[in-house]
């Protein structure tokens, strides 16, 4: 499909066929966070420093995408849940395909976690949702999360890599997931998965050095890229991160060569 393979260059960079998605939905599930507040400052830095997309909810288009400098790729997310709900984990439908197309997006995404009490529910929306991007030649970002009352161990492989599964079986034409931990078992996931795959940065992490080796940990297993969030947006410098970050993503950079990067950013 023509449409959608025009709309995919949006958010994936033809040159290195992969990405670096800053998803900024945090709102909805926990309200204005350190690096929220501002959201038009927020977006500015992080594509400033080079991000592909930005993943936000259909509220914030007007108020805070771009109107000046670098264009970046528009995501607009789909589903959400509170964290003051009695089940965060049950994401509900609050936005459809046909509003973001109106608001001008490029790609819409969909969370979905496989576990929750709910997940039949929100199995039926990506299917849903999947049919609605095939009609309009959408891309669709799934990212699938393993959550609930029979999951151990979210990161465990054998979860992520079905979570994965489930996504482009159904539709997705690019899944997020959570980093296993190293590149042989997350070379399983990319394995798996018939469409490209993409790591979530998870929570806030302590070092530059471990979001890094996170990133460089699974581009050695395949992946096409990263969709990180607070890790960015959270940065001391947003824009040095998520220049960083590309650097190893787009440019085969090393992980020693992106720390040395953010070193010499911290003096200018």
């Amino acid at each position: 499909m023509i449409g959608k393979a025009i709309r995919l260059e949006r958010i994936i960079d033809r040159n290195s066929n992969r990405t670096v998605i800053v998803p900024m939905d945090h709102g909805v599930t926990m309200g204005p966070i350190r690096g929220l507040e501002c959201m038009r400052d927020t977006i500015n830095k992080v594509v400033e420093g080079g991000a592909n997309a930005i993943i936000i909810h259909k509220g914030i288009v007007a108020n805070g995408h771009r109107r000046s400098g670098k264009d970046v790729g528009l995501i607009i997310h789909l589903s959400g849940s509170t964290s003051m709900s009695p089940d965060p984990n049950a994401k509900v439908a609050v936005c459809t395909v046909e509003e973001a197309i109106c608001l001008g997006c490029d790609a819409v995404s969909i969370h979905i976690n496989l576990g929750a009490s709910t997940d039949a529910d929100m199995l039926r929306h990506l299917a849903d949702v999947a049919r609605d991007c095939y009609r309009w030649g959408l891309p669709l970002v799934a990212m699938m999360y393993t959550r609930g009352p029979k999951i151990e161990n979210q990161f465990d492989v054998k979860h992520v890599k079905h979570a994965a599964r489930v996504g482009a079986e159904l539709g997705a034409d690019v899944v997020k997931c959570v980093y296993t931990g190293d590149p042989q078992s997350f070379a399983e996931v990319v394995d798996g998965s018939p469409v490209p795959v993409v790591i979530a940065g998870g929570e806030k992490m302590d070092t530059d050095e471990q979001v890094l080796a996170m990133v460089d940990g699974a581009l050695k297993a395949g992946a096409a890229g990263v969709s990180i969030g607070r890790n960015a947006f959270q940065h001391d410098d947003p824009q040095a991160i998520v220049r960083a970050i590309g650097m190893m993503v787009h440019g085969g950079s090393s992980l020693a060569d992106s720390l040395a990067f953010l070193e010499r950013a911290k003096t200018q």
